[in-house]
């Protein structure tokens, strides 16, 4: 059976960028398709018309399927975007459509606003792994978690950096 991903990008990004190494998207999107049976990775990031177009098109050139949480060309600034209420939204909507073929989900956060999510879907035998991006940030409420129920990105580092 297969197995969908969601990725916070902001706590992705930030967590490795902390610990100095950047995610190889290819590599990445390879890595959980081989170690956690991942069909579908939902990327949620914010929109720019900036320069960012090549970050959007190395996403779906990966095979990620990319979630922007839009924002006003007024409101950009260095703030943090904040895409928490959109990817457990986009959670629990594939958790009650009906065309969806998957088990389980993978978390990509260290965040504990996830934590609520993350209780209910143990709950229902729908949660496989939430991956640290760092592991000095990760979220004290996570500690209350199997060790099987997780796992730190900078332990795959080789694997899925430049």
């Amino acid at each position: 059976m297969w197995n969908y991903a969601f990725i916070d990008w902001q706590n992705l990004y930030r967590g490795t960028q902390i610990d100095w190494w950047t995610i190889d998207f290819l590599k990445f999107r390879r890595y959980l398709s081989d170690k956690y049976k991942i069909k579908k990775a939902y990327y949620f990031i914010w929109y720019s018309q900036s320069n960012n177009i090549w970050l959007y098109t190395n996403l779906e050139n990966a095979w990620f399927t990319v979630i922007f949480k839009e924002q006003s060309l007024l409101m950009e600034t260095n703030k943090k975007w904040n895409v928490d209420s959109d990817l457990i939204f986009y959670t629990m909507k594939s958790l009650i459509d009906d065309t969806n073929d998957f088990e389980k989900i993978v978390l990509v956060s260290g965040d504990w606003d996830f934590k609520i999510l993350v209780d209910y879907l143990l709950n229902k035998n729908r949660f496989l792994k939430v991956l640290f991006p760092c592991k000095k940030y990760a979220s004290s409420l996570y500690k209350k978690l199997w060790n099987h129920y997780f796992s730190h990105l900078n332990d795959a580092k080789n694997m899925i950096s430049f």
